[in-house]
């Protein structure tokens, strides 16, 4: 697995996202956005080498978010030819085949990627390959996050571990006997 480094405008990006117009703070600590509690932001960036996206993927996203488990706020396609030549669309400016796909998710998205976040994740994108960007709410942590703000809990730290990383240490335990 290759690791993105996430550059400085990503990150600036993410961080108003999340602080600057997501997260405002309201009466006894809620975190809200258009009245609502708002479920914890990921997001996720995923390379195609070849340049074979093909919008397989797209029935299963829209099932968890038509599901409520997750809520897309943006998608974008970088995608640099065998030349390295870089061509970036949003969801609905696809191939028609992916574009059928991935039409009832774009629907509903705000373009929060900017240009500059882009440039950054292509500048690490070797040529002949596709990039998807994708930028969620988890949904089914609403709740969840709704009962901690009523208690006046705050948020301390906060991660994510690839499962890959998970099922090595998995692994390595069971072959030790643990």
């Amino acid at each position: 697995m290759q690791t993105i480094i996430v550059g400085e405008d990503i990150l600036n990006g993410i961080h108003q996202l999340l602080y600057g117009v997501l997260f405002m703070t309201g009466n006894a600590g809620s975190i809200m956005t258009q009245g609502k509690v708002m479920g914890p932001v990921d997001y996720l960036m995923v390379k195609f080498p070849g340049n074979k996206f093909s919008g397989k993927a797209a029935p299963e996203l829209l099932k968890l978010e038509k599901q409520g488990i997750i809520r897309v706020i943006d998608m974008v396609f970088v995608m640099k030819d065998e030349n390295g030549k870089l061509v970036t669309s949003e969801a609905v400016d696809l191939t028609e085949e992916a574009r059928a796909a991935f039409n009832e998710l774009s629907k509903n998205t705000r373009e929060w990627f900017s240009q500059g976040d882009i440039e950054e994740i292509t500048a690490s994108l070797p040529n002949n390959s596709t990039a998807g960007l994708l930028l969620f709410e988890n949904v089914w942590a609403t709740r969840f996050k709704e009962d901690l703000l009523e208690m006046n809990a705050e948020v301390i730290d906060m991660g994510r571990i690839p499962p890959e990383n998970i099922q090595k240490v998995e692994k390595d335990l069971a072959k030790r006997g643990d």
